[in-house]
């Protein structure tokens, strides 16, 4: 039976914590029991967002983890040992993200560490668990990591980073919709990363940025901001967090009315949220990346019908139990994707306990390619085991009958750039 644990102190009881998998999500025992009877089975440690800013992307994090840690064990565990996996929430909180991973690394004394999002929890952590010596694969987009400013403890084999995801974009934005942007972005590492690199890439373009406007992660009310929209934007560029997404579209809309630039979003802005919601008209004709598309398209793979069936999610993006119940699927996969890449990389090792930490991080910086399947549903990738960090496809979506349907798919190569780091040249 596949076993998760929550502790006492996150202050979450123990529940069915995916309704669609419920036989896999047995709580029938405390931590304490866990280190006692853990002999020869895996443990991985899950901060997710359960609270504060990031809890739509947890709450589909979480889903996704039960799920894929089902059929790990159900198809043998990873080499022959049973996954357990411990989850605690960081309340989309750096000091509190922080204080998780060292709890799964001295407490619970975890084999790795998966699942966190949030950039600035990422750069939070990232640090503690490279002291520690745990391995952290994050399911974020940052580049902080990439850049060089993590460790050789951390990895990010699930998603691409900004930096990739933004390359790709630049060149259809310029030549399908105009070449002078004004960005709209959260006011902290993911929203800085956009900036910085979005600036420079629509520049190579030959573009030119015509606003900056940061704006708080958790402000309730965007009308304030919109007059500082340059009147000759082109293109207005937006990647809003938090749980005031739908206010930011329908104020957007208020403040235009029908005279509107192109409008270029990332999903980001509207995971979580239905696209038939009435306020969201206003986004009829307007685009979206994706890095997964929500809606199931014409050309469907076979392995995006396994994940849908697999996490609880309907063709449309959302629960099979409750189609109001809107997923995060263009991020959630990396979650899946991450614990198959745990999987393979310990069997490369023959894992067997925590003094084969090493040997693990060896196995990972050793990986060049994942191919498509139901391990790695979005597509294929391309591993940099000197940078920590995974490249793949990236899809641009319009807004059509409250629906998004993919325009343009980008190649690997579209995102890829020049090594900033060399993390195998750091000592374990």
């Amino acid at each position: 039976m596949t076993k998760f644990f929550t502790s006492a102190s996150s202050g979450i009881s123990r529940r069915t914590m995916l309704r669609g998998a419920a036989a896999a999500a047995s709580l029938l025992a405390s931590p304490a029991v866990l280190r006692v009877n853990a002999a020869g089975k895996i443990r991985l440690g899950a901060p997710f967002h359960r609270t504060g800013i990031g809890a739509s992307y947890g709450r589909w994090y979480e889903r996704t983890a039960v799920a894929a840690v089902k059929l790990i064990n159900e198809s043998g565990g990873i080499g022959g040992q049973e996954v357990e996996m411990i989850v605690e929430d960081d309340g989309t909180d750096p000091k509190r993200g922080t204080e998780v991973i060292e709890k799964f690394a001295t407490e619970y004394k975890v084999d790795a560490i998966f699942g966190h999002l949030f950039s600035h929890v990422v750069a939070a952590a990232g640090p503690r668990a490279g002291e520690l010596k745990v391995p952290y694969l994050v399911c974020s987009e940052g580049h902080q990591l990439a850049g060089g400013g993590l460790n050789r403890y951390t990895f990010q084999p699930g998603i691409t980073d900004v930096k990739s995801q933004v390359a790709s974009m630049a060149p259809w934005i310029s030549k399908n919709l105009g070449k002078k942007v004004t960005m709209i972005f959260p006011d902290y590492a993911f929203g800085h990363n956009h900036r910085d690199f979005f600036s420079e890439a629509i520049k190579a373009q030959g573009g030119e940025i015509a606003g900056l406007i940061p704006i708080p992660p958790t402000e309730s009310s965007f009308t304030r901001y919109f007059p500082q929209i340059p009147a000759d934007t082109e293109v207005l560029y937006h990647v809003m967090v938090g749980p005031a997404v739908l206010t930011f579209v329908k104020e957007l809309g208020d403040h235009f009315g029908s005279e509107r630039p192109q409008i270029f979003g990332f999903i980001d802005s509207l995971e979580a949220v239905d696209l038939a919601t009435p306020q969201l008209d206003y986004l009829d004709g307007t685009y979206f990346w994706e890095a997964y598309p929500r809606y199931a398209q014409a050309d469907q793979s076979d392995a995006d019908k396994f994940f849908r069936e697999k996490v609880g999610v309907d063709a449309n993006g959302a629960s099979t139990d409750d189609p109001k119940d809107i997923s995060t699927y263009s991020h959630m996969f990396s979650v899946w994707e991450t614990l198959f890449v745990i999987k393979k990389a310990m069997e490369a090792a023959n894992y067997k306990g925590a003094d084969q930490k090493n040997d693990f991080i060896a196995a990972l910086e050793a990986m060049d390619k994942f191919e498509a399947g139901n391990e790695h549903p979005q597509g294929d990738k391309v591993f940099n085991g000197k940078t920590h960090q995974v490249f793949g496809k990236q899809f641009i979506s319009k807004v059509e009958s409250a629906k998004l349907n993919v325009v343009h798919t980008t190649s690997i190569e579209d995102g890829m750039y020049p090594d900033e780091i060399d993390y195998t040249k750091q000592p374990l």
